[in-house]
């Protein structure tokens, strides 16, 4: 079961907002099962401009490499360094190894994003297909 504090997207980015107009922004545990062993990320520049839906860095698994989704438009005010020692983070607690922290554009910048609830119907959804 996801989070039900949380906001997805349908590429499985999650969204923590944390008060105000900032926000983190991870991967579901959906998408590192994908995945499989997270072995890094990369971020992008703390100042930089998102748009909604864009890619901003990646992450790689011993599987494959896949972009990271911009949830939200917003400028980049953080990133979590702790994930370029220990990208395994992700594979042990997706919810909370975030990896960015957004200033998000507009206070109702998350209102295109999905609760669990969509999330997880959004997810039957693709198995079924």
């Amino acid at each position: 079961m996801n989070p039900t504090d949380l906001k997805y997207t349908k590429d499985h980015e999650w969204l923590r907002v944390k008060g105000g107009s900032e926000a983190e922004v991870g991967i579901t545990e959906f998408a590192q099962k994908q995945l499989g062993d997270v072995v890094y990320v990369e971020f992008p520049n703390v100042g930089m401009t998102l748009s909604e839906k864009e890619p901003f860095g990646s992450i790689e698994s011993v599987k494959a490499v896949s972009e990271l989704f911009a949830p939200v438009s917003g400028e980049v005010i953080a990133v979590n360094s702790e994930l370029s020692d220990a990208p395994e983070n992700i594979n042990e607690s997706p919810y909370e190894a975030w990896i960015i922290r957004v200033k998000m554009a507009s206070a109702d910048g998350t209102k295109g994003l999905l609760s669990a609830q969509e999330y997880e119907a959004f997810l039957k959804q693709e198995e079924a297909e």
